[in-house]
């Protein structure tokens, strides 16, 4: 038998190893690393020779890419390794002199070690401005060469909304289906118009309770999304401070053989979160919605290429605390003159859906009297308000934002609540980071400080696409 460690350095609430050396039955928990809020292992006992495993982190089986993997005859991916005996260690004696035996002894001590912790990262050499600047010449030229085709599924669907559907029904439709943001259909017009996203449901819960501390239902009913959109419009108009600019204008959208550096452009001018992929039949019929195309999945593309050789771009591991990219506290960084946006639990839900709007972010870290991250709130989470109509008689300013994660918690289940969020170290790669962000339920990634958990920083997909194409 040999001392064998196992470490998972992804992240995650929650981690089990399971593999042929527990028959595939057994879940052996993994203990964080102390000092860091990313690693998990576990050191077991197997027997030499060649074993399978991978890991179950927050509900979900997931094998490590950097270490050696194979397909089963199932066509399940697990990873691999060849556990050998270990070679005992010499014992010292007083006439050891020579350094070499002293160096070949320190060796095996570390071998040794490595069993029992987390070995030091190769350190990463800086590159100039000129190689950042070469390799973003490089990738500007892979996205322009390639087109949103790359990025349609094989089969799916995509789900749209009529533009008289009451605001109350599209609500409830968006949250039973998880989606964010929905393309608006007007059948008279016989295109589509524009989209209806969470943010949407934030403005409308803001005006409604201005007006009225409870809502009803009849109030939701009598609100259509065309005519929402149009009280929308006239809000804007009166006032620009809390509201976006872009109200009234007409949809924002893309074709299929546009590049896909020209659509990430297009979201990040527009500060939109998606873009309707549509085809237009030179017959004159109805145009044809593709698919909604976002920052996610143009990311995860560039991933995939770069998959099997990160490192032909240097600037893929470069550390994030070494890069002007995102958002950081003013002792860590390279500050770009704007701080994350923080709340706590204590903070009312009607003063966090404000600052939402306000500051143009996505989501809101929730932290401790110390900075250390607890939750993170975001724009979707409205949606949950859904759940046993809870958005007909709550009140935004008598709601904390602990009491308004719970409603969260309830609405979608206890597994949603472990992977809400993803959290980072300022020594991981920008691939690792873009990697994650990859994922379309993970909008941003979390700097934390290793062991306290204090939030450090906040990278975005914009800030990565804003970085990448500048």
């Amino acid at each position: 038998m040999a001392p064998t460690r196992f470490a998972w350095p992804y992240g995650g609430r929650q981690v089990f190893l399971t593999g042929s050396f527990t028959r595939w039955t057994d879940h052996v928990l993994m203990r964080p690393v102390e000092g860091s809020s990313m690693v998990f292992q576990t050191v077991l006992n197997l027997a030499t020779g060649c074993h399978q495993y991978k890991f179950l982190v927050d509900g979900v089986w997931r094998f490590d890419e950097q270490n050696p993997y194979v397909t089963d005859e199932h066509g399940s991916i697990n990873n691999i390794i060849f556990v050998r005996d270990p070679e005992p260690l010499p014992v010292l004696t007083s006439d050891a002199s020579s350094s070499r035996q002293i160096m070949d002894v320190d060796s095996r001590i570390i071998n040794y070690m490595a069993f029992l912790g987390s070995m030091p990262r190769e350190p990463v050499l800086q590159i100039s401005d000129g190689e950042v600047d070469v390799c973003r010449h490089r990738l500007s030229v892979l996205m322009s060469r390639y087109t949103v085709y790359e990025l349609l599924p094989e089969s799916g669907k995509v789900s749209i909304l009529d533009v008289k559907v009451p605001v109350k029904q599209a609500f409830h439709v968006m949250f039973e289906l998880g989606l964010p943001v929905m393309p608006v259909w007007d059948d008279f017009r016989g295109k589509l118009t524009g989209m209806l996203s969470a943010s949407d449901f934030i403005l409308i819960l803001r005006e409604l309770h201005n007006k009225r501390s409870v809502l009803t239902n009849e109030e939701l009913e009598m609100h259509s999304i065309s005519a929402w959109k149009e009280e929308k419009y006239q809000l804007s108009r009166e006032s620009d401070k809390s509201l976006h600019r872009s109200f009234g204008r007409s949809l924002i959208q893309a074709g299929p053989h546009e590049s896909l550096k020209d659509v990430a452009l297009r979201i990040l001018e527009h500060k939109i979160s998606s873009i309707p992929i549509i085809h237009f039949v030179q017959d004159g019929s109805c145009p044809q919605l593709l698919y909604n195309a976002c920052l996610a999945g143009i990311l995860k593309y560039i991933c995939r290429h770069f998959k099997l050789s990160p490192g032909s771009l240097p600037l893929f591991k470069q550390p994030i605390g070494r890069l002007s990219l995102g958002t950081w506290m003013p002792d860590v960084g390279k500050a770009n003159g704007r701080q994350p946006v923080l709340v706590r639990h204590s903070t009312s839900l009607s003063s966090a859906l404000n600052l939402l709007i306000q500051e143009r972010v996505s989501s809101i870290p929730i932290v401790d009297d110390n900075g250390s991250l607890l939750e993170v709130y975001s724009r979707s989470d409205i949606t949950s308000l859904a759940n046993g109509n809870v958005y007909t008689y709550i009140h935004l300013d008598q709601t904390n934002m602990h009491q308004a994660l719970q409603l969260v918690y309830e609405a979608n289940g206890t597994i949603y609540a472990h992977r809400r969020f993803q959290t980072c170290l300022r020594s991981e790669s920008l691939y690792d980071v873009m990697e994650r962000l990859s994922d379309p339920a993970v909008r941003r990634v979390i700097i934390v400080e290793a062991g306290s958990k204090r939030v450090e920083g906040i990278i975005s997909l914009s800030d990565v696409f804003n970085f990448l194409l500048r």
